[in-house]
């Protein structure tokens, strides 16, 4: 009995983690936790490159976030890896102004944002939150300095917040921070990820535990405040959504649709005159899409009080709806009757094996 439970066992673990038939397997894209995700689309009418990171040592672009104090400039950083603690000021045409190195230990650096900081004056944070082992870290951090009024290399010590979850540790590449009163935000990267509040008033010494407060798209690779607060967006790695935060957060979403391909998109950005957003993609010289707003159909949060459009109120409409239901069940049907194949071949293999033992 004890080997015919072995092979039981061993049939399981193949007949669940083989590929079906009929699907064939993608090879997954490197720091992508091996999935291989959708790129995205076309984008947006009147969505172009902005410009192209020239830099060298910005391979894996992680976050982006505009100049509070310089007009047209932008703060970059490199994901985890065999990286530099080093934050990356750039122009419009990609070059690399300023560079600042941090005296910090870096796990892995997912998010960079600017707001009015602690001492009352433009501050950069970077977010070191990332956590590639699903919550193994006790804790997260957000390293931040005032930002240079000058623009030239530098090093510096930074001061360190430190963050925890109040449902335990997690994976999060989205940071953003509302630039009304301050409050920090993370948006964690999961199948049901969250969007998390810091507390209002800050312990720069001590642990701050961060509350779920809303719901996040599926794997969420970062998010931003429009530069008023009355918008944030919120990325993964094949679109966008927009949301209504004139409320604050949580907001209301006003609209979503696909950014530009991009190999490994993980940075998210309004421009400064909040008309278009910024997004951009891991790799060398990898670059920087502009997205214009208007192009998406994305309407302004002055719309906000518009009536919702009402369920379907036609026979005609309704039959459509019907038809789509329809094609959902039947486009799902080779998944449903392999499942039950494999349900019938373990089943039977068990009672084959259990009257043999």
């Amino acid at each position: 009995m004890r080997r015919s439970l072995a092979l039981v066992a061993a049939a399981l673990f193949v007949l669940t983690s083989a590929p079906l038939a009929w699907a064939e397997p993608e090879v997954p894209e490197e720091g992508t936790g091996g999935v291989d995700y959708p790129r995205g689309g076309e984008g947006p009418e009147g969505s172009e490159i902005a410009f192209e990171f020239q830099d060298p040592r910005i391979s894996e672009s992680s976050g982006l976030a505009p100049s509070l104090r310089h007009e047209g400039v932008w703060w970059t950083h490199n994901d985890s890896g065999d990286h530099l603690s080093e934050v990356y000021a750039v122009n419009e045409e990609g070059e690399t102004l300023a560079t600042v190195t941090l005296n910090v230990e870096r796990r892995d650096w997912e998010a960079v944002g600017l707001a009015q900081g602690p001492e009352g004056e433009p501050t950069v944070f970077v977010g070191d939150i990332g956590d590639n082992f699903g919550g193994g870290w006790p804790n997260i951090r957000v390293f931040h300095f005032v930002e240079p009024q000058t623009l030239t290399d530098m090093v510096l010590d930074p001061a360190v917040l430190t963050f925890t979850y109040e449902d335990g540790g997690r994976d999060a590449e989205g940071m953003m921070i509302d630039p009304r009163d301050g409050r920090l935000y993370v948006v964690s990267k999961e199948f049901a990820g969250g969007v998390y509040a810091a507390p209002e008033n800050l312990d720069p010494h001590g642990e701050n535990v961060l509350t779920r407060v809303d719901s996040a798209p599926l794997f969420a690779t970062d998010a931003a405040f429009s530069g008023d607060g009355t918008r944030y967006a919120i990325r993964t790695y094949w679109g966008v959504t927009i949301y209504d935060s004139t409320d604050k957060v949580p907001g209301t979403s006003v609209g979503s649709f696909d950014l530009p391909e991009m190999d490994q998109g993980e940075s998210v950005a309004f421009t400064p005159d909040g008309t278009a957003l910024m997004a951009g993609t891991e790799g060398e010289h990898s670059p920087v899409w502009r997205v214009p707003l208007e192009g998406a159909q994305v309407p302004d949060h002055a719309a906000k009080d518009e009536p919702a459009e009402s369920a379907p109120s036609t026979e005609e409409d309704a039959g459509e709806d019907s038809e789509v239901e329809q094609g959902a069940v039947i486009g799902a049907a080779p998944l449903i009757l392999g499942g039950v194949a494999v349900a019938v071949v373990l089943i039977g293999g068990i009672a084959w094996l259990a009257r043999r033992g």
